[in-house]
């Protein structure tokens, strides 16, 4: 079961209060583990285990995603106001700079963080943001339309769908490589946590104008790609290896576009060399 926590975020409407569901373990150096659009924290628990035995874990639902409510009214969906609260988050659980390892729009909002010099490091897998204009069309068309999919599908039928390998391959082989290594239960869950996802459509709109183009100094970066991503083209690394010189680009061979499922051995020991 996830923990909760309310804190205030400064914006131009004045303090605005926010509430995000965690869950924590392990003991070491923090580390925050932010998911994609759409996705939840559970998309982490591949890797949790490896994760803890080292670090002190927290992997968050991110606004509107999983158990955490929407931003409220005013609050926009955009790089800014997710970073002022990620600032928040890791002020009320009294985290300092943690390292922060982020999958897809997590891994932009991790680099986003590093950009500011907020974290001792990052490890981004298959971020946003490093995309032509072909390349980000055709990924939000994708998005939206598993969107779309999943909340047309009442969610006993979800269910039963994802209880074979064929019914989860078909909700979710966009995202994984191997879809049928994910359990039953976990499937299910992520599709309706997409259909769910009351932040969605506002950050799909607020991503039309990203493109992350500043080089990052002073922190340690690793940006890893699944070589079998069907949403961000894996040469989308080779871009952002242009645009952050110094940055570690690592290839996860046989991986998808969330890869802690795809090789939960190979992406924690990626996340824990990055956090070294």
């Amino acid at each position: 079961m996830p923990t909760t926590v309310s804190f205030e975020v400064a914006t131009a409407h004045g303090e605005q209060r926010v509430t995000l569901a965690y869950t924590r373990r392990g003991s070491g150096a923090p580390l925050l583990l932010l998911h994609g659009i759409g996705h939840h924290r559970q998309a982490w628990d591949p890797v949790l285990p490896a994760l803890a035995a080292e670090r002190d874990v927290i992997a968050v639902d991110l606004p509107g995603c999983g158990e955490s409510p929407a931003l409220p009214d005013g609050m926009a969906h955009d790089l800014p106001t997710m970073n002022a609260v990620l600032v928040g988050l890791c002020a009320a659980l009294e985290i300092e700079r943690p390292h922060v390892a982020g999958n897809s729009l997590g891994g932009l909002l991790a680099l986003d963080l590093a950009r500011a010099r907020l974290v001792r490091s990052v490890t981004a897998l298959s971020p946003a943001g490093f995309w032509n204009d072909a390349e980000r069309r055709y990924a939000f068309t994708v998005l939206s339309a598993m969107r779309r999919i999943a909340r047309r599908i009442p969610p006993p039928v979800v269910e039963r769908l994802a209880r074979p390998a064929l019914g989860r391959t078909l909700l979710t082989s966009t995202i994984y490589a191997r879809p049928g290594r994910r359990s039953p239960e976990a499937v299910a869950a992520e599709t309706l946590a997409l259909a769910r996802a009351q932040g969605f459509s506002e950050t799909l709109r607020s991503g039309r104008t990203v493109q992350f183009t500043d080089d990052i100094v002073g922190t340690p970066v690793t940006v890893a790609w699944g070589s079998r991503d069907r949403l961000l083209i894996p040469r989308q690394g080779v871009r952002a290896k242009t645009v952050i010189p110094k940055a570690r680009l690592v290839k996860l061979p046989g991986c998808g576009h969330v890869p802690m499922n795809d090789d939960p051995a190979l992406v924690a020991r990626v996340v824990l060399d990055g956090s070294r």
